[in-house]
């Protein structure tokens, strides 16, 4: 039992020091004590190991020296390993591709609580990738990922709503899920909860509301909200009507060459004076700089 609280000790400590370059060997060292006292803690000592060859942290890149630990971990019961091999097997990331082992494996994960594994799994029913397509099963599984905070369950969630697929169509809920997703900073629910509110579509249209959800997807860089903001700005809906500020966003926009996106720069355009339009060629590029990457 010293043993084993040593053991926890130095995996805690190791956490803590986020890999700095000897960390890693001194995981390895550790995971090499196969005792019996150790044991039930060898788990977190072999997933964290594989996080490091995972994610380049003390070690070079290695999926496939990863995923050996993932497993060694994932053998024992550690369900963010379990959640990381399935991925693993999904995305043939050290191993060749599986879809089914892959789903073995999230599903171990998932029935432990694991909000990723959850979340992991949705997607598989989803998608139809190792099972069967059932959009029930993936909305339930979502559903769990979601109420544990999960943001991109709950905004699969709020597309499900919003679609009726795996549930009854109903666009209060939609709203409500991709509500919690943006709120968490997710620029997809942003977006979609912007065009909620401009269409009045599960809530009260609001188009104010609606320009400021989208404004807060198009500072992430997302091109679809950049785009309403722009036209928003371009007719006075939700924001005073200003052609700079438009063409600005409708200019960023473009720049993934979305062609809506470059009629409507070249529409607001029309309506601007040469100054302005340097003015909003200037804007773009302050915006631009300021957009998380």
């Amino acid at each position: 039992m010293k043993k084993a609280l040593q053991l926890l000790a130095l995996s805690i400590a190791l956490v803590s020091a986020c890999f700095a370059d000897d960390a890693t060997d001194k995981y390895l060292k550790a995971a090499a004590q196969g005792n019996t006292d150790a044991q039930f803690n060898l788990n977190k000592v072999y997933y964290y190991v594989g996080k490091a060859y995972d994610n380049s942290h003390g070690v070079l890149k290695d999926p496939e020296e990863a995923v050996k630990w993932y497993r060694k971990a994932a053998e024992q019961g550690h369900a963010g390993a379990q959640n990381n091999l399935g991925i693993a097997y999904a995305k043939g990331n050290g191993v060749p591709i599986d879809l089914e082992e892959a789903v073995k494996w999230l599903h171990k994960a998932a029935k432990q609580g694991d909000a990723y594994g959850q979340k992991n799994l949705g997607y598989a029913y989803y998608s139809g990738q190792g099972v069967p397509k059932d959009p029930e099963e993936a909305v339930k599984w979502w559903r769990k990922a979601a109420d544990q905070g999960d943001a991109d369950a709950q905004k699969n969630l709020g597309y499900a709503y919003d679609n009726g697929d795996g549930v009854p169509k109903d666009l209060e809920e939609a709203a409500k899920w991709w509500r919690k997703a943006a709120d968490q900073g997710d620029s997809d629910a942003q977006h979609n909860l912007g065009y909620a509110y401009a269409t009045g579509d599960g809530v009260p249209k609001d188009l104010e509301e609606a320009a400021k959800w989208w404004r807060k997807a198009a500072e992430q860089g997302h091109a679809d909200a950049q785009h309403n903001l722009g036209y928003a700005y371009y007719n006075g809906q939700g924001v005073l009507k200003d052609l700079v500020e438009a063409h600005a966003w409708a200019n960023i926009a473009s720049v993934k060459g979305d062609k809506n996106s470059k009629k409507l720069r070249d529409a607001i355009e029309k309506d601007m004076t040469k100054v302005q339009i340097a003015e909003a060629t200037k804007r773009a590029k302050e915006i631009l700089a300021t957009i998380k990457k």
